[in-house]
């Protein structure tokens, strides 16, 4: 018999909940419905009694686990300031079950997935987990034709090696949603992101929309004031239009296909094929 059968059969358990979310910034933070501190795995979970998850939903068909972790947003490792920043979107989420008498022997996954945004509700806020397993069982079984690329640029479908396409440049001044940087090429970063290195909106990242000289157009306001000298990562954009991907591409010899999400393979004026 193994340990967590063992456990399961005894007359009176102790069962303790544990939340284990990891940022996209590599933040991870672990909590528990026990009122001690548990070591599991080489992660502490700290203690946050109201986690208690209030609904999980599973069915044969396919759809998304549904579970509400309003509880966990109290947690005081997980501040307002980040929340509204958009720091934990997307969070990396598991779920499970354990003894707290033997932490760990049992282990029992009851969900994983990715936080949504999260929503403030008054002094609350509130989050549903998205189902990995469910999200891959809605994407299209085949590719969808559309007029331009599919790709994204610097995706395994684009194969542009975006180490040449990105660089760190200091923010120099911001008003509002615009930024300001030194000495940037003309042109080439509407519709790629600017990812902070330093500063308060560190490991933040946010799409640019427009660009004038060294002036960048961000979707929306930094979540906090930008300080001068603040170092940011700029990846160029894509318009997803054939020339721009023909200015970027390296020609691949012997084929006719400049980027693999294209539809077609048209004949390209001053482009050897």
């Amino acid at each position: 018999m193994t340990a967590a059968s063992e456990i399961l059969s005894q007359s009176l358990t102790a069962f303790a909940f544990c939340w284990r979310l990891e940022r996209r910034d590599g933040v991870t933070i672990g909590i528990t419905t026990h009122d001690r501190v548990l070591d599991i795995s080489g992660l502490t979970y700290h203690p946050a009694p109201s986690i208690a998850p209030s609904a999980i939903l599973r069915g044969g068909d396919g759809a998304e686990e549904i579970l509400d972790v309003r509880g966990a947003l109290s947690s005081n490792a997980i501040n307002e300031a980040d929340l509204d920043a958009g720091r934990w979107d997307g969070a990396l989420t598991l779920l499970h079950l354990t003894e707290w008498t033997e932490p760990g022997a049992l282990w029992l996954e009851l969900a994983r997935g990715e936080l949504g945004s999260v929503s403030r509700e008054g002094g609350t806020y509130s989050v549903s987990l998205r189902s990995g397993a469910g999200a891959i069982l809605a994407q299209p079984v085949v590719p969808i034709t559309s007029p331009t690329c599919r790709a994204r640029l610097g995706d395994a479908a684009c194969r542009i090696d975006l180490r040449r396409h990105q660089r760190i440049a200091a923010i120099i001044g911001q008003v509002d949603s615009t930024v300001q940087c030194g000495a940037l090429e003309p042109g080439v970063y509407p519709f790629g992101q600017l990812r902070w290195l330093g500063g308060a909106n560190a490991g933040l990242a946010q799409a640019i929309v427009d660009q004038e000289g060294d002036s960048l157009f961000l979707a929306q306001a930094p979540a906090f004031a930008a300080i001068e000298g603040t170092h940011v990562l700029l990846t160029e954009g894509c318009d997803k239009r054939l020339a721009s991907c023909v200015s970027r591409m390296p020609r691949i010899s012997g084929a006719n296909l400049i980027c693999p999400a294209w539809t077609f393979s048209p004949a390209i004026p001053g482009v050897e094929q």
